[in-house]
């Protein structure tokens, strides 16, 4: 009887679709049952070959070859994971195996994932895919019972092999020439390089800002303040003299009411989770970085299957999963929530547009709980915090929006306007599950002592104060705010046109927590409580990239014509020909830069192993380290011990490099101290 291979991207998946489709024989590196065999990768076991496979000179970093444009991309077999390829090809040339199933992650990576090692392991035969956004067993079974032709996902995987692509040409060649050409670890990116210069841009912002007095004049009642405001409703009165001119006229006179206004406020229940969302909320909430959110809510539905799918752009959920709402609210009925949710529960559910949404859904839908029960015993404390939001934004979309009354009164004193806002909630809806501050503190009074007023009532003034206040600079980066611009740079783009049109951002929610942290390893931008900052090499490296590769607008225009590609609206090669002649430009551009680059926060030491200055960085807890500039070599330094002394961390690399040596040349190669000094010591000996 022929089977099918089953190609899951981890081995923790792989176990639980070998479990559901009972494959129960266990193999090395796979599970086979009667229909099916099991196996999984490892995140990828194959990449796009580095520059040495293609040519011998490649290896060396020199500008003079640069740039490096291969005639076709070639991919290769990651070496630590060429155990695990080789079990999958093998398992690919059975004369019993006649389809592949491709279950991968159900998006552009996961795609990319799969067909590699089908290409790489000769597969050429017929293949389908599991497209399936939660892992629990239901999810799976009905995902086995509706399995989708390969070939329709082809455009998904051109996308994949496109960006990957472009990243290699564009990224190898402008790192490396920046690099060489001023004789420091730099890296570029069609990405990181715009996300850096927003963050630098807004450094320079904040340090060229010079803020600017003002005043609020407050007139003291006995049951509420009111504040002085001009024609144009704005309270700022910036010169002290019409200050104190204003003060002077009102000084001893009654407050006239002249209008009282009331306006009901509805704000409707927020949408679902996207990925991109979760992780503000969380990083506003908690602090989480962007990709401690994604971590956690891929346990979640990983691991624990509580959740859907994370790595999503969408916040809705299609009219097919309308019938599967109740099941997954009766099993949020026993918790924390039960009485709001059983009061939903208790009549018809109604799910508007703002739920159930068909075109606004890709490849998946928003983020919610599935139909399993949780258990607080099996989560960790970041699990239940990120869990609480989603059950929580879940409950919330079916509640009835919160309605408030806005009441405006203004008077008149001495001839000027004084106003103040009031505001009353009438029914709280969704927000009885928000612990919110009220929007504008000058709201949160009671409007019981204002039930009775009425226009043309005069009030004493009890007393007249004014409040001395500055203008704000702008706010540094919170992973939060830097999501948000990522997700929407059109603010950031001059083409009026191009802002019009486009829906692309900079990178994409499975990729934007990965650029953050890319930053902050290279040393570009450092974390400073919540707060994003850049560094002197990050300020510098903008300072001397090409103009292009900092501006949003290239990339967004690239990222819109990915996901074109992955609608079948754009040929991936014309994208790939394109990025070719971009990275041309760029580096043409670099090697005649006339620029030089001028690190300010570098120490006064070298580093023992290559010589490269060190830089001072925040270590764990309060310690501060040293870290060589380039990341190729990694060592790192303690500035001082208590004998005042240097201590040095070797990284596992170079120990690795080290027992490598003197297994080679100690005596009867044989590790003897296992240090080099130990290799140094025979050698003079």
């Amino acid at each position: 009887m022929n089977k099918s291979v089953v190609l899951a991207e981890k081995p923790s998946v792989a176990r639980d679709l070998a479990r559901v489709l009972k494959c129960k024989n266990k193999r090395n590196g796979f599970f086979e049952g009667r229909e099916y065999v099991v196996t999984w990768a490892l995140g990828h076991l194959v990449t796009l070959a580095e520059p040495g496979d293609y040519a011998p000179e490649w290896k060396e970093w020199k500008t003079d070859i640069l740039p490096m444009i291969p005639d076709k991309i070639k991919l290769k077999v990651i070496p630590k994971s060429k155990k695990q390829f080789n079990i999958v090809r093998n398992l690919l040339k059975r004369k019993d195996i006649d389809e592949v199933i491709i279950a991968a992650d159900a998006g552009r990576e996961g795609e990319l994932v799969a067909r590699w090692i089908m290409i790489l392991g000769g597969w050429k035969g017929k293949f389908r895919r599991l497209w399936i956004s939660s892992q629990t067993d239901k999810a799976i079974l009905d995902g086995f019972k509706n399995l989708k032709p390969g070939k329709d996902y082809d455009s998904l995987f051109y996308a994949a092999q496109a960006r990957a692509e472009a990243d290699w040409i564009m990224g190898l060649n402008v790192t490396r020439c920046l690099t060489c050409k001023f004789d420091t670890q730099l890296t570029a990116g069609r990405v990181q390089t715009p996300v850096l210069a927003m963050i630098v841009n807004r450094e320079k912002e904040i340090n060229e800002f010079e803020p600017v007095e003002y005043n609020h004049l407050i007139a003291e009642m006995t049951d509420f303040s009111v504040v002085w405001q001009a024609s144009d409703g704005s309270r700022r009165i910036m010169s002290s003299d019409k200050l104190q001119k204003i003060k002077n006229e009102c000084c001893g006179k009654k407050a006239v009411l002249k209008k009282i206004e009331r306006k009901e406020k509805k704000k409707k229940p927020p949408l679902l989770y996207d990925l991109t969302e979760l992780q503000r909320e969380a990083n506003k909430q908690f602090g989480f970085s962007a990709k401690k959110t994604l971590n956690t809510a891929q346990s979640l539905y990983e691991r624990h299957k509580l959740t859907t799918y994370p790595r999503t752009d969408s916040r809705y959920i299609s009219s097919d999963m309308e019938s599967t709402v109740p099941v997954r609210l009766k099993h949020l009925a026993e918790g924390r929530y039960s009485g709001t949710v059983k009061k939903i529960l208790s009549s018809p559910l109604k799910l508007g547009k703002n739920i159930v949404n068909d075109a606004k859904i890709s490849d998946h839908h928003a983020i919610i709980p599935t139909e399993i029960k949780m258990n607080p015993a099996n989560l960790s404390t970041e699990e239940k915090q990120i869990y609480n939001l989603i059950v929580k934004r879940f409950i919330a979309v079916m509640m009835p929006d919160c309605k408030s009354q806005i009441l405006t009164l203004v008077f008149d004193i001495a001839g000027h306007i004084f106003a103040a806002k009031l505001k009353s909630d009438l029914e709280p809806g969704w927000k009885i599950l928000e612990s919110e501050e009220d929007e504008d503190e000058s709201l949160n009074i009671a409007l019981e002592s204002v039930k009775s007023l009425k226009p043309g009532q005069s009030f004493n003034i009890k007393s007249l104060s004014c409040k001395r206040l500055k203008t704000s600079s702008p706010s540094r980066y919170t992973e939060a705010s830097l999501l948000t611009v990522m997700e929407n740079p059109a603010k950031f783009i001059e083409d009026e046109e191009f802002k019009k049109t486009i829906s692309g951002g900079l990178g994409t929610p499975a990729t934007r927590a990965d650029i953050i942290e890319k930053l902050l390893y290279n040393f570009y931008v450092e974390r400073k409580n919540n707060s994003l900052m850049p560094t002197s090499k990050g300020c510098e490296l903008i300072r001397i990239v090409p103009d292009i590769l900092k501006r949003p607008l290239l990339t967004a225009q690239w990222e819109r014509e990915l996901s074109l590609i992955a609608a079948g609206k754009k040929s991936k090669n014309k994208f790939v020909e394109n990025i070719i002649k971009n990275t041309e430009k760029l580096v043409e551009t670099v090697k005649n830069s006339k620029e030089k680059i001028n690190i300010s926060d570098i120490s006064d030491k070298e580093c023992p192993v290559c010589g490269k200055p060190m830089l001072p960085r925040k270590g764990k807890g309060k310690n501060k380290i040293l870290v060589c500039a380039d990341r190729r070599c990694g060592y790192e330094m303690f500035p001082e011990d208590k004998s005042g002394g240097n201590k040095m961390k070797r990284t596992g690399k170079q120990r690795a490099i080290e027992r490598n040596l003197v297994r080679k040349y100690g005596k009867d190669n044989r590790e003897q101290g296992g240090t080099l000094g130990d290799l140094f010591g025979d050698l003079l000996n």
